[in-house]
């Protein structure tokens, strides 16, 4: 039987770019990987399924499938830096628990966050 319910067509979009992040946690593919889905777990999302890519500079790219819609993080280690996404659906995530999940793993000197608030009729920035 399919879901019925309905639901407010509203999310939340976290973009983070983080910078003078710790060289060799940005470089640990796996270490990176259990970051992700620990950051996930934290701010209440549900993953479902997740790919990766790993470029001949070392750097990647993680897509994370959630319930609730995706996460990605794509690395530049020759930067020692990352850009960071996460969007929800609804009103159950909290991105600023997977912020701050993932500061702590690879801790960055410089962090740019913008939190948008995205529904049928405005994409409004409210961090």
């Amino acid at each position: 039987m399919q879901d019925e319910r309905l639901y407010d067509f509203v999310g939340q979009h976290l973009l983070v770019s983080y910078t003078e992040c710790d060289s060799q946690a940005l470089r640990d593919i796996s270490g990176l990987a259990n970051a992700m889905r620990d950051a996930i777990k934290a701010s209440g999302a549900t993953l479902l399924n997740e790919v990766s890519h790993i470029f001949t500079n070392h750097g990647c790219t993680m897509l994370f499938l959630l319930s609730e819609s995706h996460a990605s993080i794509h690395t530049y280690p020759e930067h020692n830096s990352c850009f960071i996404d996460l969007f929800t659906c609804g009103y159950s995530c909290f991105p600023e628990k997977f912020d701050l999940a993932l500061q702590k793993y690879l801790r960055p000197q410089g962090v740019d966050s913008r939190i948008l608030r995205r529904e049928n009729t405005a994409i409004d920035q409210y961090v």
